[in-house]
C-alpha cells in the first residue's frame, strides 16, 4: 500500500514523479501515497530547501534551471569548449606521471584526450566515464576508487572514497568545477567537492579545468582557495579584473585553441 512508504521512499517517489511530469499538485500526491494533505506539504517544503524542487501555489514543480545538470547533458554540450581544453591539458604532464582525475564533464573530455597522446600514466580516478575513456589505452594503468556510486558526476564518493585517495600521491590531480571566483572553485555537489579537496591535498600540484562561462560566479559548496591550484585550464580568457586574481594567487592560465 502507498500509504505505508517511508519517508525517505515517498519523497524518492516525488521526485520521480517530477522527472516525469512538469508539475505536481498535494492533493493528487495525498490520494497516491494515502496520506494526509499535511505530510505532503512537508515532504514538498523539505525537498525544496535542499533545491530539488520548485514550490508553487498548491504543489510544485521541477528543479530550479540553475541547478547542475546531469552529467549525461553536460558532457553533451559544450563540445567545442571541452574539447579545446582537453588539448590543452597533455602539454603539462610527462609520460610516466601518476595523476588523479575527478569525474565530471570535462574531465571525460580531458581522458580520452590523454588516451590518444600519453603512454604510460597511472590513474587514480573517480570516475566511470574517465576509465572508460582511458581503458582504450593499454599503456594506461587505470585504479578505480571503490565508494557509493553518485549519479549527478558519474562517479564514486562517501567515506571509502576519501580513504583510498588519500594512499596515494600523484603528481597532478585534475579537477573540474561547477563555478570559480575570487575565493576559489566551488561546487554544486557536496560527495564531488569532498573528492576534489583530498585530491588538492595529496597533489603534488592541482590542474583545474573550467570552461570560461563558470567565471566570477561561485557555487553552493567552496572547495579550495585559488592559491591551492597551479594550472587553470580554459577554454578563453578571464577577464582582466579576475585575470589579476589569478595571477596573484601564482596560478597559471593555459587557454586551449577552440
Amino acid at each position: 500500500m502507498a500509504g505505508t512508504l517511508r519517508k525517505r521512499d515517498r519523497q524518492q517517489a516525488i521526485l520521480a514523479e517530477l522527472h516525469a511530469s512538469p508539475s505536481i499538485r498535494i492533493s493528487e500526491l495525498a490520494q497516491r501515497f494515502d496520506v494526509v494533505t499535511e505530510t505532503i506539504r512537508r515532504d514538498l517544503d523539505e525537498l525544496g530547501e535542499q533545491g530539488l524542487l520548485s514550490r508553487t501555489y498548491g504543489g510544485a514543480a521541477g528543479p530550479p534551471l540553475d541547478l547542475e545538470p546531469s552529467l549525461d547533458d553536460r558532457y553533451r554540450t559544450k563540445v567545442d569548449q571541452r574539447s579545446a581544453i582537453a588539448r590543452a591539458v597533455p602539454g603539462l604532464l610527462r609520460h610516466g606521471d601518476t595523476i588523479m582525475i575527478d569525474a565530471g564533464a570535462t574531465t571525460i573530455y580531458v581522458a580520452r584526450r590523454l588516451a590518444a597522446e600519453m603512454k604510460a600514466l597511472t590513474v587514480i580516478t573517480t570516475s566511470f566515464g574517465v576509465a572508460s575513456a582511458l581503458a582504450v589505452n593499454p599503456g594506461i594503468r587505470v585504479i578505480v576508487c571503490p565508494g557509493e556510486f553518485d549519479r549527478a558526476d558519474g562517479g564514486v564518493g562517501g567515506p571509502d572514497t576519501l580513504a583510498y585517495l588519500r594512499k596515494f600521491n600523484p603528481a597532478y590531480a585534475i579537477i573540474g568545477a561547477s563555478k570559480i571566483d575570487a575565493n576559489g572553485p566551488s561546487d554544486e555537489n557536496s560527495m564531488s567537492a569532498w573528492n576534489k579537496r583530498v585530491m588538492i591535498e595529496r597533489a603534488g600540484a592541482v590542474i583545474l579545468v573550467a570552461d570560461h562561462s563558470k567565471f566570477e560566479q561561485a557555487a553552493l559548496e567552496h572547495v579550495c582557495a585559488l592559491e591551492e591550484l597551479d594550472y587553470l585550464v580554459t577554454d578563453g580568457a578571464p577577464s582582466p579584473q579576475f585575470a589579476a586574481m589569478l595571477k596573484r594567487a601564482d596560478v597559471v592560465v593555459k587557454v586551449g585553441e577552440l
